[in-house]
């Protein structure tokens, strides 16, 4: 006989907690619906109250521990951030039997392979759906919709801040620290805005995916990361000009020799859908061997859009848990034992095509001087633009685009270059993606 109803125990009140207490109360007859029990909030673990919660009629501890404790929560929903204390939390609660729900990728990213096993060996599970892209499906959509498919990569816009930062610099031609500051002011970067302008919450995110999609243990450590910081409006403006918009991707591949992953803004052509996707939003691009490319598309944070990947979960469990068929929910992929232990590509062998931008003298014979060392390197040259003088100016911007090129013979050239006597400065690398299915 199934429960008559499954105790949740919130943990965090912030802006995902409120939100996931909020949306539990407010859709509670249709929840229940589909999960098939009732699913009640009885125990929250909060410092403090938030006035958008009612909490009358629940228990409330000061002490975030003692929800894990309880034995009347079943399954315990971790929206506290950070991983320090979130993982001796989340342990605590799988010892005592306790499915864990949370939107924390760090904690994932970081330690997911040692919870994952904890979880199997307690015969309870770990879901983090609210953990990559707020309120888009896309776990489900790997683990289930997308099953029966081998998945050839992936290429996701997965951090919010960065890409309404992109698009204030294409759209308006503003400097990248000007934006910087009304993103704060609007509240989608924070006061330290580094995890998310350098690239950390998109590599947190995107290791998940690719343990996902790969079948692979999550390595963290392994992702190249590069921010958005050293971007300027002139290649942002330059990009637009030849028919691209620099986007600041995930990018998980296999190709023959292991997995490439990547986070680093990107030349995206305009025609991609991908280019299309605008301010705050996410998006995730995924190519199937049966299916051929989906893209997956909404609101990447905010309260009610991470609380409804939140309470997606909530539903899975407790209609699992009522109906004790926790083993028969859909794997995550990522607890098993058959996990496979897949080269990670160093970044020098990961070939793409390349924009560059240089700060050439104006004289004759630069471009012919440039377009040899590159050709040294067997780089093929599919653009080579000299853009007009400004007057008064004894300086003109050199832009390059080539076709697919060995970061490390691109390395190679761009360091003749910077060597010549005709150029001044550092050259401007941004790498492209066609993200043809």
């Amino acid at each position: 006989m199934s429960a008559k109803s499954v105790s949740i125990g919130i943990c965090g009140l912030g802006t995902v907690g409120s939100g996931t207490f909020n949306v539990l109360r407010e859709n509670a007859a249709l929840i229940a619906a589909r999960a098939g029990v009732s699913v009640q909030v009885t125990h929250v673990g909060a410092r403090r109250d938030n006035a958008d919660c009612d909490l009358s009629g629940i228990r409330v501890s000061r002490d975030i521990f003692q929800v894990a404790d309880d034995p009347q929560v079943t399954i315990l929903v971790e929206l506290i951030g950070g991983t320090m204390t979130a993982r001796e939390l989340v342990e605590r609660a799988i010892r005592a039997g306790k499915h864990v729900v949370t939107a924390n990728k760090a904690l994932i990213a970081e330690h997911g392979n040692a919870l994952f096993a904890l979880a199997n060996a307690h015969g309870v599970e770990v879901r983090y759906e609210a953990a990559i892209a707020g309120g888009v499906p896309i776990v489900k959509a790997l683990r289930e919709g997308l099953a029966g498919n081998r998945i050839e990569w992936l290429a996701g816009i997965i951090n919010g801040t960065a890409n309404f930062i992109l698009t204030e610099m294409r759209d308006k031609g503003r400097d990248f620290a000007d934006v910087l500051v009304e993103a704060q002011a609007l509240g989608y970067a924070e006061a330290d805005p580094s995890f998310d302008v350098e690239g950390t919450d998109a590599a947190h995110k995107l290791v998940i995916l690719a343990s996902l999609a790969f079948g692979m243990p999550l390595q963290f450590e392994s992702v190249y990361t590069e921010g958005i910081t050293r971007l300027e409006p002139q290649d942002v403006a330059y990009a637009r000009e030849l028919g691209y918009s620099i986007k600041h991707l995930g990018i998980a591949k296999q190709n023959g020799a292991g997995v490439e992953l990547r986070v680093h803004p990107t030349l995206i052509p305009h025609r991609r859908l991908l280019a299309n996707v605008d301010g705050v939003k996410n998006a995730i691009l995924v190519e199937g061997d049966a299916v051929g490319p989906t893209l997956y598309y909404g609101a990447g944070a905010g309260s009610r859009p991470t609380a409804s990947a939140v309470v997606a979960d909530l539903i899975d469990l407790a209609r699992a848990t009522a109906f004790n068929d926790v083993r028969g929910l859909p794997s995550l992929g990522i607890e098993r034992s058959e996990l496979r232990d897949l080269p990670i590509v160093d970044m020098e062998n990961v070939d793409t095509p390349w924009y560059l931008r240089m700060e050439a003298e104006d004289r004759p014979g630069v471009l012919s001087r440039v377009a040899s060392l590159f050709s040294d390197q067997g780089i093929s040259i599919e653009a080579l633009i000299q853009k007009a003088p400004v007057y008064g100016e004894t300086l003109v911007s050199v832009i390059v685009l080539t076709n697919r090129a060995r970061q490390g013979n691109v390395d190679a050239a761009v360091g003749e270059i910077e060597r010549l006597d005709c150029i001044t400065g550092k050259v401007v690398r941004i790498r492209v993606e066609e993200l043809d299915g």
